[in-house]
């Protein structure tokens, strides 16, 4: 599969059972002599957990390798290594090719992502970074974090009801009843809210850069911004 259909060279890009500091990783993919991904496989009758992935993602991270991919040869997850104490992993993409359909788009682009075409044009990164980018713990801490937003909802309110309601209290209740509370509490909505205070910041600081880049100018004293007659010489 790994050479027929995702397009990788069997005897030059595919490792079986590659050597990891005395023990051996199912599959490695090399592209131009690096390691690409490694691959735990497992039989095709096993249901695939988490579990299954962790020696492969602990290999992986000793290589310094980003990506790790779980198969039974049906059902195929790719996760990404995070390099952090202890190390961690973020399933990015899961795809049954027994429920593939050859006409949605969304089937295609996850399938595309284990292509080697789609590796070596970055697919599986950029597929994260927008997965991450509209995740519910980015949206959740966008809502919480963004005056813009709330002074939107908080002109609507007043549109439709003729209530003017104040800032605090719409802040209480998206936190309390609209946004569900595991999207705002734990490490990935702490890392979500993070990412946005650092932009809310970042855009802060240009703003005031900009302000400090003006150059004053001099008010024109009133005598010469009205205009004087014209003195017409007639002699």
């Amino acid at each position: 599969m790994l050479s027929a259909i995702f397009g990788y060279d069997k005897y030059a890009e595919l490792t079986s059972e590659h050597a990891i500091r005395g023990t051996y990783c199912d599959l490695a993919v090399k592209l131009e002599g690096k390691l690409a991904f490694l691959i735990e496989v497992k039989a095709i009758g096993i249901e695939l957990k988490d579990g299954h992935v962790k020696q492969a993602i602990d290999y992986a991270a000793n290589q310094g390798v980003e990506w790790v991919v779980l198969t039974n040869a049906i059902e195929w997850r790719l996760y990404h290594v995070i390099f952090k104490k202890p190390i961690d992993k973020q399933e990015v993409a899961c795809i049954c090719l027994l429920d593939c359909n050859a006409k949605s788009e969304g089937d295609l682009e996850r399938l595309y992502l284990l292509t080697r075409e789609g590796f070596t044009e970055s697919a599986m990164a950029e597929y994260r970074d927008r997965k991450d980018a509209t995740s519910r713990y980015m949206l959740a801490a966008i809502l919480l974090r963004s005056d813009a937003i709330q002074s939107a909802i908080r002109r609507e309110i007043r549109r439709i009801s003729d209530i003017l309601v104040e800032p605090e209290a719409i802040d209480k209740m998206l936190r309390e009843e609209v946004i569900k509370r595991e999207t705002i509490e734990g490490e990935h909505a702490d890392a979500a809210m993070r990412r946005v205070n650092r932009s809310a910041e970042k855009t802060a600081r240009k703003a005031s850069e900009r302000e400090d880049g003006l150059v004053a100018v001099a008010p024109v004293p009133l005598s010469l911004a009205v205009s004087q007659p014209a003195v017409i010489d007639v002699s």
